[in-house]
């Protein structure tokens, strides 16, 4: 009974697997430009070097050498290898000069070119729910040094203490270098999960849906996009079915983000209301006057209702969520609702019902990015469907209507949407990520953003 009761939660769960929404990956361009901007912002070999001359608290001198200085630290080279399941292998090449008085109380300078190794393990931080890096492992490798002591002046032990010196000062000195700079990146995913608006309809904010993961030539965040209505409710994003999975064609360590499908259509849901309007203007773009003799052209059954010509006026209202479909080089938008015309009376304060249809049309949607905005732009596709609900005039053939309403969805009612979607949509705030260079894709159930590094 058990086992049966198992087998039934499992089914449930798997039922219920909600889509991840997005999914980023960082590949090696965009992870050394972080490094290198941390670096460079920190100054934190030069803070190491000049904090070297010091006396730390609780630390002894170096037995043989005082009046300790570092000076003329090298721009640092890094080089990064990612290394699956854990994180980041981390190289610093630089170089420096210390200088200082030696046991043989002469002027002692000692011109170091060095390495600075670590693994920066890339974790989940457990009070934030943000990604994080940690080093592990720091290392300090030798790669030459040179002295201005003679060199035929009690060789065996310069070397010696030189060697000693050099491993007791720069572990100690570099390595925190790692963590500082680590502590730059790691604060680049603060905003990550931070609530964004979308105008006063309601907010986004993208959660981890799993601890990241590292692979031999990118790391993976999944990601929720969260998205909730003014008045608190979250609106739940549908399984698309399908994994969400990138396209495999991508140059090798470039980056992307990847938005589903559903994470879209339920932050459109978010406008539903918004696409709800009214129009009474008699003129309408390219399209002949809104009057009941237009409209008559169309349905003669308007004509023996109203002899003489009355203004129209037209509301739309969209009664299921919106809904984004997408396959490669293409993306609609779905939306079903009903259409109302109705004609205006004394002096067009009281509107008379005419008829009711229900209308089921779609979108092309174009995207672009704007800042750190998501932006669509849309163009009628097809009226894929029109059936009369109830109707004033009597019986009548609405496919008559096709051409009417479609020119009409086209010349009024696009406008409205296209105006109402100017807010944008909030895109993920991670590393400081500059969106201004990215190219867009539409591929299977997805829009990729193809990220570039400044």
């Amino acid at each position: 009974m058990l086992w049966l009761l198992y087998l039934a939660l499992c089914r449930l769960l798997t039922d219920t697997r909600a889509d991840p929404g997005a999914l980023l990956r960082l590949g090696m361009d965009l992870m050394n430009h972080e490094v290198q901007s941390a670096m460079d912002e920190s100054h934190i070999l030069e803070k190491m070097a000049a904090e070297a001359g010091k006396q730390q608290p609780g630390v002894k001198p170096i037995k043989g050498i005082t009046d300790l200085k570092v000076k003329d630290v090298l721009v640092p080279v890094i080089t990064l290898n990612f290394v699956p399941e854990v994180g980041i292998y981390q190289c610093v090449s630089t170089g420096m000069t210390i200088t200082g008085k030696s046991f043989m109380g002469g002027y002692m300078e000692i011109i170091v070119v060095l390495n600075i190794t670590a693994t920066n393990r890339l974790l989940q931080d457990e009070e934030t729910g943000l990604p994080m890096f940690k080093s592990e492992g720091c290392e300090v490798i030798l790669v030459s040094v040179k002295t201005n002591l003679p060199s035929n002046m009690l060789p065996k032990v310069v070397n010696k203490f030189l060697d000693s010196t050099l491993h007791k000062v720069l572990p100690g000195m570099m390595c925190p270098a790692i963590d500082a700079v680590l502590v730059y990146v790691n604060k680049k995913w603060a905003n990550l999960s931070a609530l964004m608006s979308v105008g006063q309809v309601g907010t986004v904010k993208y959660v981890l849906s799993s601890i990241p993961v590292t692979t031999a030539s990118y790391i993976q965040v999944n990601l929720n996009p969260v998205v909730q209505q003014q008045e608190g409710n979250t609106i739940i994003l549908s399984d698309a079915g399908e994994e969400l999975r990138l396209p495999k064609d991508y140059i090798e360590g470039s980056s992307q983000l990847l938005l589903s499908v559903t994470s879209l259509t339920a932050e459109l849901t978010l406008l539903k209301k918004s696409f709800n309007v009214k129009i009474r203007d008699k003129k309408i773009g390219q399209l002949p006057p809104q009057t009941t003799k237009t409209l008559a052209g169309f349905i003669p059954e308007v004509a023996h209702a109203y002899h003489k010509s009355k203004h129209l006026a037209t509301k739309i209202k969209i009664n299921k969520p919106p809904k984004v479909t997408m396959k490669t080089g293409k993306s609609q938008l779905h939306l079903h609702g009903t259409l109302e015309m109705s004609a205006t009376r004394r002096k067009g304060k009281v509107l008379s019902s005419l008829f009711l249809l229900e209308i089921h049309f779609n979108l092309n949607i174009q995207y672009s990015v704007h800042g750190d905005r998501l932006q669509m732009v849309t163009s009628l596709n097809r009226l894929l469907s029109l059936s009369r609900k109830s109707s004033s005039i009597g019986a009548f053939n609405e496919q008559g209507l096709t051409g009417f309403i479609t020119d009409y969805l086209q010349e009024a009612y696009v406008p409205v949407v296209n105006d109402v979607l100017q807010v944008g949509f909030p895109l993920p705030d991670f590393l400081g990520m500059n969106y201004n260079r990215t190219e867009l894709d539409i591929v299977e159930n997805g829009l990729v953003l193809n990220l570039k590094s400044e």
